[in-house]
């Protein structure tokens, strides 16, 4: 909601009428001495430049917008918003995503996998307040990125930060489900569950997937698989990090869901096929509203001051009125 803090300033803006009335009495206006240049009995010297004329009329208007901008500024712009404290915890979501060179295939609307989930995470999390979002990074091995936040910035910075191949080009499952329960169990959090999203099966790391999974029942943990891209021959355009090798050419994409199915069985969740970037928003809008929870809040009134912005903004029109007139038309103001 926009407001002014001193809205009496606007009164400054009077000025400007006040001064064409004035010039208009022959008061304030600008000094100019005649002058008539010409050849005897020839014809007088007549000035067409129609560009100067318009340069002159431009640094009129910045110079009346520039002011119109400080008297806005000393009114003390501000705009109110409210925004939700929670007083009670909600759900806990781990992401595990696999960064393994597969996910650089692009057949997602032509994106790569990974940056289509990528996309699909950030916008539920957007939409999705009171939740708290973490997330594991999977390939040959598997890393704690980020533990379950409220912090977007945060989170979003990590998640940005996701890179194919970093982790090796294999995909441990089992090791990246692990890694998420060992962060999760002791949560307090009334709910929680892991989102997997890999496009391939397990075939790297020492523990099994569904050993994870019963692991993660135990302890009380969803688990969401998202077996994600299409079947057949797929476009790869890939650089190993490690090595600087270019891999281009096509990928044959068919790995089996069924051990996906059985981890997420396993575990109380589900398993989701996707294969564009519609049915991942989907599928993801759909597990955040199975696993939200009933939170308390209240509403808290922020504000945002619009002071500086319209001083620096004034500032520059001056400028730019200064620099016609002094530089351009060779004024003396």
């Amino acid at each position: 909601m926009p407001d002014f803090r001193n809205p009496a300033a606007f009164f400054l803006l009077l000025l400007v009428p006040f001064l064409f009335i004035l010039r208009a009495c022959g008061l304030f206006t600008r000094m100019a001495f005649p002058a008539t240049l010409s050849d005897w009995g020839g014809k007088t010297f007549e000035w067409k430049g129609r560009l100067r004329s318009a340069a002159s009329f431009i640094s009129r208007i910045f110079i009346i917008a520039a002011f119109a901008l400080t008297v806005a500024a000393l009114a003390d712009p501000v705009v109110y918003y409210q925004e939700r404290v929670y007083t009670s915890r909600g759900a806990d979501v781990l992401f595990v995503v696999d960064t393994s060179p597969s996910m650089a295939v692009k057949d997602i609307a032509n994106m790569t996998r990974l940056d289509a989930a990528r996309r699909a995470i950030r916008t539920l999390s957007s939409e999705t307040g009171g939740m708290s979002f973490g997330l594991v990074a999977m390939a040959t091995e598997a890393a704690l990125v980020v533990p379950p936040t409220t912090d977007r910035a945060v989170f979003f910075s990590r998640l940005d930060s996701l890179a194919i191949g970093n982790l090796g080009d294999g995909s441990a499952i089992g090791t990246g489900l692990s890694t998420a329960v060992y962060h999760l169990c002791s949560s307090a959090s009334p709910k929680k569950c892991i989102v997997l999203v890999t496009d391939g099966e397990n075939n790297a790391g020492s523990i099994h997937p569904e050993t994870a999974a019963e692991l993660a029942k135990k302890n009380r943990i969803a688990v969401y698989a998202l077996g994600i891209g299409t079947k057949g021959a797929v476009p790869l355009d890939y650089v190993d990090p490690k090595t600087g090798r270019v891999y281009s050419g096509y990928l044959q994409s068919d790995f089996d869901p069924v051990p996906l199915e059985r981890i997420a069985s396993l575990s109380g969740g589900k398993y989701y096929g996707v294969q564009t970037t519609g049915d991942l928003a989907n599928v993801l809008s759909s597990i955040g509203r199975e696993v939200s929870v009933v939170q308390t809040y209240h509403l808290r009134t922020e504000s945002t001051r619009y002071y500086d912005r319209l001083i620096v903004a004034a500032v520059i029109l001056f400028a730019l009125a200064l620099f016609i007139r002094r530089l351009y038309l060779q004024e003396l103001i």
